[in-house]
């Protein structure tokens, strides 16, 4: 089956046949991760200055032959900056950033409340043949081309859409028709097409059944995805995931709203069951409710600690995989909170910000590409839902055990309204899961556990 590559930039180049900053101290519990998603794209974007670094995920199914990539770029690239990554590094990003759900126990309300202490945290060969027939009649010019792990490359400049559409086909790149539309805007901003399709021969020497990313560095005054291209044969809205890493603070989109997903929330203990569906209907809710016209934040943190940690930092060695090119240049590490020890000499303790950005998008819905700014703001932010588990009181046990148990009552069917509210998920449903279709909850006789 073929199917569109989920990061080509965000699927987005692809032309082929997707509590705050206090520490919460809770037990992680669950995440959901990118593959919720159906049609996600996933996308590493390192930046300072300049100087950026972009690593795409081909999740790509289908023969290889059938394979083809066409992103922007600013400038003819060289072989040097072109590179075949690793999707562990992905995987990583992926389960260290991905929204969680956290549980705690309610203490004894008989008891007198114990404060404790923050816990510390802890070589390729040159020039593949490339097909130049007609490439001077149709205004194209092959800039560069070169052969880098199981991909060969062409670097193209282009006079016209149309011209470079017809040379994509004649040259056995597999493209929708119609192309030319949205490849005319990227020319005339005279930018330049990295062009990758597979090498059989060297596929078959690397042992790999899947394609692994590209990566490439550049320099450009323009911190921007391209989205217009990915969507040319979308049958449907497309998910993107962006992990952007910088120096210095959260990065937002600078022509689309960027908002904040609804995050430490309580929610009833059976969602601990259902997580993965829970966290797809509240983003799908959410999107739904912007009019898939925003782009939503689900994690700022920078790399030194973590609370809960759903995975460990990223190391120097594995933030150098993924282009972090400033690690290890002695820079100092950023100041982080006083309250959390950093982490181990040789963990993460880095001079990185993680922002992780999701958007749910359609043709209609996200017309421009996406244009993105770093900001001075560093205030920790997770997509976190909580787990509140109810202590076990009779109602005689203190004068304090009576209140508690009211409004333990109290707090369950709140938090069946808020998860309603955030899922669209009926709200006699969730009562039900609950079990809050009949009298509100009272604590258990004293007697009830005694010999158990």
């Amino acid at each position: 089956m073929i199917r569109p590559i989920a990061a080509a930039l965000a699927g987005a180049a692809l032309l082929a046949c997707t509590q705050g900053a206090a520490a919460f101290c809770g037990f992680y519990v669950g995440k959901a991760d990118a593959s919720l998603f159906n049609e996600a794209s996933q996308v590493i974007v390192v930046r300072d200055g300049p100087r950026t670094v972009i690593s795409m995920l081909n999740d790509y199914r289908g023969e290889p032959t059938d394979f083809a990539l066409v992103v922007p770029v600013p400038q003819v690239l060289q072989k040097g900056q072109v590179h075949v990554g690793d999707k562990k590094i992905f995987e990583r990003l992926d389960a260290y950033s991905a929204p969680r759900l956290v549980e705690y126990f309610d203490p004894d309300p008989c008891r007198p409340p114990v404060v404790y202490a923050p816990a510390p945290t802890m070589a390729v060969q040159e020039g593949s043949a490339v097909r130049r027939r007609g490439a001077d009649a149709l205004g194209v010019t092959v800039e560069s081309s070169f052969t880098v792990g199981e991909y060969d490359i062409v670097i193209l400049s282009a006079k016209q859409s149309d011209g470079l559409e017809t040379w994509l086909h004649d040259n056995g790149y597999r493209i929708p028709a119609g192309a030319a539309k949205a490849l005319a805007p990227y020319i005339k901003q005279d930018m330049k097409f990295f062009v990758a399709k597979v090498n059989l021969k060297e596929q078959a020497k690397t042992g790999f059944t899947y394609l692994r990313p590209l990566q490439f560095a550049f320099e450009s005054e323009k911190f921007m995805l391209p989205l217009r291209l990915g969507m040319i044969n979308a049958s449907g809205p497309q998910d993107l995931v962006a992990f952007m890493l910088t120096r210095k603070g959260r990065v937002e989109t600078s022509n689309y709203r960027t908002v904040k997903l609804p995050a430490n929330v309580d929610v009833p203990e059976f969602v601990k069951g259902e997580f993965p569906a829970f966290y797809k209907a509240l983003f799908g809710e959410q999107a739904t409710r912007e009019g898939l016209k925003a782009v939503f934040t689900e994690y700022f943190w920078d790399m030194a600690w973590c609370d809960p940690c759903a995975a460990d930092p990223l190391s120097p060695a594995e933030l150098r995989q993924a282009g972090v090119f400033w690690v290890g240049e002695g820079a100092q590490p950023p100041a982080v909170n006083p309250r959390i020890a950093p982490m181990p000499p040789g963990g993460g303790a880095q001079p990185v910000m993680l922002t992780r950005l999701h958007l749910r998008y359609t043709p209609d819905t996200f017309p421009e590409d996406l244009m993105f700014q770093e900001t001075a703001d560093r205030q920790n932010f997770q997509a976190r839902y909580v787990l509140r588990h109810a202590a076990e009181v009779a109602p005689d046990a203190c004068p304090q055990a009576k209140t508690y148990l009211e409004q333990l009552g109290q707090r369950r069917e709140q938090e069946a309204q808020q998860l309603a509210s955030l899922t669209g998920w009926n709200i006699n449903d969730i009562r039900r899961k609950a079990k809050l279709d009949g009298p509100a909850p009272t604590a258990p006789k004293w007697w009830e556990n005694l010999w158990k």
